[in-house]
This record gives structure tokens, sequence and C-alpha cells, in this order.
């Protein structure tokens, strides 16, 4: 609901209470959700207790994107030492872990992700005793009206004495006395179902698991990487010993044609000397 839509709604509910006023005296209250939530032991010990299992999810989150990171960072560094087959499944891996990552986040903060179905569940228990409480005091206080000051109506000034908040938590504290067996019922109750539906060790399963995948892949590549950096050793130097053989060879070649030279140069004078001592003859 936007805005304007709620001072519409406001207003048309002002006026009618103003015509309701001319005939007669009328009691109007509100109460503060946001203010009752904060003074309820069980739901704000649930709520510290969700707070820490967010963080736990973010660190989870936060490792799986640094061993990703990192796998992006080493197939950039052995991109020249890798052919094109090993190159397309190592980014066919990023991706499919990035997915993966994707897919955890959502089950954790996405719109039906675990931390919104969680809050609900907190929230709902104390809005039902706030529920009950409010019919309660409606009903024996002869209250017109009470309005939910964080719903949507906007309360565009409140007086502080028609805040009711404080009657109704002290109207949910005596219900929680008078059912002392079953105090922790409720809000903490409800975080407790939650955990039970998924222990410790099924949240970490599926980050496990893939942490575990990213480790085999990694000592995999290292594996093929160092594989090839000896391939690539061994090319070169059978490339080094066919180059010198073939360079041995060439001067082996220029050496016997010199010599095969020198040889006829030096046969061919020998002839011409033989030659010149006959005709002197």
């Amino acid at each position: 609901m936007g805005i304007k839509s709620k001072v519409l709604l406001f207003l048309t509910a002002t006026m009618f209470v103003a015509t309701i006023s001319a005939q007669r005296s009328i009691r109007i209250g509100y109460v503060d959700m946001e203010y009752i939530l904060e003074n309820v032991e069980e739901y704000r010990e649930a709520n510290e207790q969700l707070a820490a299992k967010v963080q736990k999810w973010k660190l989870e989150l936060d490792k799986e994107k640094g061993i990703i990171d990192q796998m992006k960072k080493d197939l950039m560094a052995e991109k020249v030492l890798l052919t094109e087959e090993l190159i397309s499944e190592r980014q066919e891996e990023i991706q499919i872990l990035e997915k993966e990552m994707f897919d955890y986040q959502q089950d954790r903060f996405g719109p039906e992700g675990d931390l919104v179905l969680q809050k609900r569940r907190l929230i709902q228990p104390i809005q039902d005793q706030v529920f009950n409480e409010v019919q309660k005091i409606g009903a024996n206080k002869k209250y017109d009206f009470i309005f939910d000051k964080s719903a949507d109506v906007v309360m565009l000034y409140s007086e502080k004495r028609h805040d009711i908040s404080d009657l109704v938590l002290r109207g949910i504290s005596r219900t929680r006395k008078i059912s002392a067996p079953n105090k922790k019922q409720g809000a903490r109750s409800s975080f407790e179902e939650f955990e039970g539906e998924e222990t410790e060790e099924n949240i970490s399963d599926a980050i496990l698991e893939r942490q575990e995948r990213a480790k085999q892949a990694e000592e995999a590549r290292t594996k093929t990487a160092e594989e090839n950096r000896a391939e690539q050793l061994r090319i070169r130097e059978e490339r080094k010993k066919a180059y010198e053989e073939r360079r041995k060879k060439l001067l082996e070649e220029r050496e016997a044609k010199r010599k095969k030279e020198l040889e006829e140069r030096s046969g061919k004078k020998d002839s011409e000397d033989a030659d010149s001592s006959k005709d002197n003859k």
C-alpha cells in the first residue's frame, strides 16, 4: 500500500471517528508492535539466535565466494598452459559453483528463504497474543478503536496517553505466568521447531559437499597444470636437442664440404704443376 493510500485510509477513519464523537464520547487506543516485540523475552532470545545463524550463513557464502574467486584467478594465471578443452571444462565448473552459490543464497535470504520464513514464525505467536490481549482490553476498557501503529494505517500524530502497548505487554506477561509450564512456548518454540527441521549438520551439508568438490577439482587442476608444465619442458628439451643435432650436422656438412673443396683445389694445383713441368722439358 502506497503512502498516499495509507494517508487516505487514515483520514477516512478519522472522519468516521469524528462523526461518531459528535454523537457520544469515544475511546481510541493504539499499540506499537515493534515496541512489544522488543520487550517480549522469548522473541528477543529467539531473534538473537536467528541473528547468529544468519551470520553463519553469510560466512559460508563468503567462503564459497572466496573459493570461486580463487578458481578464476588460477584459471587466468594458467590459461597459457591449458588446452581449449581444459579451459572450457574449468569455466563450466566455475559456472556450476556460481549457480549453486546463488541457489544457496536464495534458499537462505530469498523472498521465500529461511530468513523470511523464520521471522514469520517468530512474529506470528506474539501477534496472536497481542490480538488476544487487544480483544480483552477493548472489551473490558470499552475501547471503540485500537490501531496498530506499525501497520499500514499511517499515524500522522499519536498522543502517548492513547498508547496501550504496555497494557498489552502486562496482559501477555500475566498469561505467561498463568501457564508457567508452557511459558517458553510461542516465539522460542517456533524457533526450536525450525531448528528441528534443519540441524547444524544439515545446514552445512550442501556447502561442505561443494567445498569438497572444489577441493578435488583444485587438486585435479594442480596435477593437470604440473603435467602440462612437464610436457612443455619435455617438448622444449626435445626441440632444443633436435636443434643442436641439426646444428651439429650442418657444421659437419660444412666442414666436410670445406675439406673437399680444399682437396679439390690442392689436386688441381698439383695437376697444373705437373703439366707445367712437362712443358718445360
